[in-house]
């Protein structure tokens, strides 16, 4: 069976850690999750996905992610239920993350207004400074202004040098 779960959203708060009585770090933070399709108005709708990430995991995102941050976290999907001080059984559907990654560098967050400071993944003991530089512009220049062959154009050939 399986039982795997890959989003990408934006925290909707600063994540929340705790620690529990054996001293276990448990981060609960809320996940905003664009939908693919628009509503009837035009606009985008999201979902609000609950999750729950340990241990050192829990801390490196409590520590590096803030507000609006753009994370992407693998896990899985679990359900719990527990009863609340009305005597009343709550069922509780989260996403149990594995792992996260910072989706935004830091500059690019700070342009915005935001703050916070971003690393490379936290799927495993990764470097927590990345060596990645940010582009000069948030969109990609697909234009070709300069060859990389030098002054010629390397699609110059004549019909005589074609085999065919």
């Amino acid at each position: 069976m399986i039982n795997n779960v890959v989003l990408i959203g934006r925290l909707t708060r600063d994540v929340e850690l705790r620690h529990t009585p054996l001293n276990q770090a448990v981060a609960t933070f809320t996940l905003a999750v664009n939908r693919n399709f628009k509503n009837s108005d035009g606009n985008r709708e999201a979902d609000f996905i609950n999750v729950v990430i340990w241990r050192q995991q829990a801390e490196n995102l409590a520590n590096w992610a803030k507000k609006g941050a753009l994370i992407g976290v693998t896990g899985r999907i679990q359900t719990r239920s527990y009863d609340n001080q009305q005597g009343q059984r709550v069922y509780v559907t989260e996403v149990v993350a594995e792992s996260f990654q910072l989706l935004e560098i830091r500059t690019a967050r700070e342009g915005q207004g935001g703050g916070y400071s971003a690393g490379n993944s936290f799927a495993g003991g990764n470097d927590y400074n990345s060596p990645y530089q940010a582009p000069a512009q948030s969109t990609p220049n697909f234009a070709r202004e300069e060859s990389s062959f030098g002054a010629s154009n390397p699609m110059d050939v004549s019909d005589d040098d074609l085999p065919f």
